[in-house]
């Protein structure tokens, strides 16, 4: 199998997270491969706040109810849709998702571990989010992705299903 789909193949949402701290350049090669993602009309609304502050990790697990892995976390990315076009409006769920699957992919390509929490579209966790990171008005949270080396090591599940596949109709 070739590397890009054994990184696709045995990427797993990683909870505990040892003490090793990731380096600048480090998050900057996780931000570039999250900025190589396609978006619609190329716009590229992506904004990133990169949070390495324990006491901003501990105001986002008291508002946000599935981050416990913050704990131990070296880095939390903040990915947010800076809203400037009809068409970004529309369009950001999908660049950001692609962008933070490139994140979270090449972290795991780095031997980092991570977990993808989701912010939008609840209109609670958009609103904590952005009080916690002073994010402008115009500027949606849209999901965390916290990083940190694997403390521990998941299984490799086989999810292809078969019978999840249609052939030219339903």
């Amino acid at each position: 199998m070739n590397e890009t789909l054994n990184i696709i193949f045995t990427r797993r949402s990683i909870r505990a997270y040892t003490d090793k701290q990731i380096d600048d350049a480090t998050i900057e090669t996780l931000l570039k491969a999250g900025m190589y993602a396609p978006s619609a009309k190329n716009n590229q609304p992506w904004h990133f706040i990169v949070v390495r502050s324990k006491d901003t990790m501990n105001k986002i697990m008291k508002v946000h109810p599935y981050s416990r892995m913050l704990r131990t976390a070296n880095v939390v990315i903040v990915v947010c849709a800076g809203q400037t076009s009809e068409i970004q409006k529309m369009f950001f769920p999908q660049d950001l998702g692609a962008c933070t699957e490139n994140i979270l992919l090449a972290a795991t390509s780095l031997g980092i571990g991570s977990v993808w929490l989701g912010v939008y579209p609840s209109s609670d966790r958009v609103k904590e989010l952005a009080d916690i990171c002073d994010i402008p008005n115009d500027v949606v949270p849209f999901g965390l992705i916290s990083l940190g080396y694997p403390a521990e090591e998941r299984p490799d599940p086989n999810r292809y299903d078969a019978s999840r596949v249609h052939t030219e109709k339903w």
